[in-house]
């Protein structure tokens, strides 16, 4: 079997601009390839030594020429394509014996770089892959501090080997540019920038991300000091200090809002995209404690934690810090608008000391389609979602709509079911459904679903034990027509009556 070739990205000259992926695949490979000139000094190389290991084999490729003469009878390129072939049978040799090869290139193996000239002659007879890197042109650009497009802007980038006429109309004709292979061709790119009018903008960048980096505006260098490695920088128009925006007006800035967001019932994972970025965008959380705790600590974020009791002051409290600009996100477990705070806040904001301000509900996935998701799929059919806490609502309607759901055959996702407050309304709800349900009606009891302390049961309902319930589980009563599977998966068939 024979070795794999690689071809490996080393950035522009920071080490610490090398990829994870470039140093794991240095470090491990047989054979590490570089290029050099007649003096032997290989900038990759360099760049990779800190990723080198002992007993690596070192190939050094050092070209025969580079910009002097040369009295090879097929000329400049006729030495170079010898050099070529000759390089990749050494690499071909060691791909053969089955060693594994990374070539190391400055800046992208396939911008401007020499593992190119490797990649056409062997790539079509080894298994090959090639690890990107950050370019020279990415890397000037962050050192300068300046953007080179924006929104419908063209780049363009230029070899400075081209004659200074076509440089010229094409720097004439771009938005932003970066002319490469400076060296012994700066005077003729020099010439093409003030040809084309756009001298007075260009940037230069020498060694960028290095620690003999050298920037200045193009005009003021010096010809005689200029290194192969270096370029030349043609901005967008639209990134000089003078456009910077102009400061948005402080109301529209202070613009506070309020976004009811559910979080889901437990699990991180069960956090919509959505509800994570009106999260992180908020100046101020507000919400049950408990809740409040699921979401990770940001010391730029002002957290308001509050009893489960007091939602109608804690949605007043969020309206108010939204008032006054800042911008808010109330988060409630499960889905926001399902037993939780999404209505508790549009009632409060209904209120005219609180007319103008913006309030958005996000949905969440719900307490009801977690549970029923461990066991199948319960609510498959019609179902009715109620809540047997009796804070807001007398215990006799509760006990009235549970009747009649039960009467209607609907599975019921049964909200809120006992609390120590509360510790005999489940016990009174389970006898009010026995009146019109068969005790042998399929039950799901799920507590801390998505938590650390999840259990989900399957049970009946002439077998439910109220004293196993709390405040932290959520019971799904289904209909006639829900069934456990011999696997013991629970479903309620989409056809009536099943």
């Amino acid at each position: 079997m024979s070795g794999r070739l690689y071809g490996v990205g080393l950035g522009p000259g920071d080490p610490e601009l090398v990829t994870v992926k470039a140093a794991r695949l240095i470090g491990a490979a047989n054979v590490v390839a570089f290029h050099a000139a007649r003096h032997g000094r290989s900038v990759a190389r360099s760049l990779a030594e800190p990723y080198l290991r002992a007993g690596q084999v070192e190939e050094l490729l050092v070209y025969p020429v580079t910009t002097e003469g040369t009295d090879h009878p097929g000329g400049y390129q006729g030495a170079i394509d010898e050099f070529y072939e000759a390089a990749a049978a050494r690499l071909a040799a060691h791909l053969d014996a089955g060693r594994d090869v990374v070539v190391l290139a400055e800046g992208d193996p396939f911008f401007y770089g020499s593992y190119m000239h490797m990649h056409k002659r062997l790539a079509h007879r080894y298994p090959t892959e090639v690890v990107p890197g950050v370019t020279s042109v990415s890397g000037a650009a962050a050192v300068v501090g300046r953007p080179l497009v924006e929104r419908d802007e063209v780049l363009t980038v230029l070899p400075g080997t081209l004659p200074a006429d076509e440089l010229a109309e094409w720097l004439a004709t771009t938005d932003s540019a970066a002319v490469m292979k400076l060296g012994r061709t700066f005077g003729q790119v020099r010439e093409a920038f003030e040809a084309a009018g756009v001298l007075d903008r260009a940037l230069y960048v020498e060694r960028a991300t290095t620690d003999r980096q050298r920037t200045m505006p193009l005009a003021d260098v010096d010809p005689e000091t200029v290194p192969y490695f270096s370029l030349a920088l043609l901005p967008s128009p639209l990134t000089g200090p003078g456009n910077a925006p102009a400061p948005a007006d402080d109301e529209a800035v202070r613009a506070g809002e309020v976004v009811v967001v559910g979080l889901g019932p437990g699990a991180r994972g069960w956090t919509t995209p959505e509800a994570a970025d009106a999260v992180a965008a908020a100046d101020d959380l507000v919400g049950y404690g408990p809740y409040l705790d699921r979401v990770p600590t940001n010391p730029r974020q002002v957290r308001h934690a509050s009893d489960n009791r007091v939602e109608a002051q804690r949605a007043a409290h969020a309206l108010e810090l939204a008032r006054a600009g800042r911008r808010v996100a109330v988060v409630s477990s499960g889905d926001p608008g399902v037993f939780a705070m999404a209505a508790a806040v549009l009632e409060v904001a209904a209120q005219p000391e609180h007319a103008g301000v913006r309030v958005r509900v996000l949905p969440g996935l719900t307490a009801a389609q977690a549970v029923a998701s461990r066991v199948g799929a319960p609510l498959g059919h019609d179902f009715a979602v109620i809540s047997l806490s009796d804070v807001l609502k007398p215990l006799d309607v509760v006990l009235d709509r549970l009747r009649a759901a039960a009467a209607a055959d609907l599975v019921i996702a049964v909200y809120n079911p006992r609390s120590k407050a509360r510790p005999d309304q489940l016990g009174k709800a389970r006898e009010t459904l026995l009146e019109v349900r068969d005790p042998e009606t399929v039950v799901v009891v799920g507590r801390d679903v998505g938590g650390p302390e999840e259990r989900v049961t399957v049970t009946t309902l002439g077998e439910l034990d109220p004293e196993t319930v709390d405040m932290r589980c959520l019971v799904i009563v289904g209909s006639s027509q829900t069934r456990v599977t011999p696997s013991g998966q629970v479903f309620t068939s989409r056809r009536y009556p099943g």
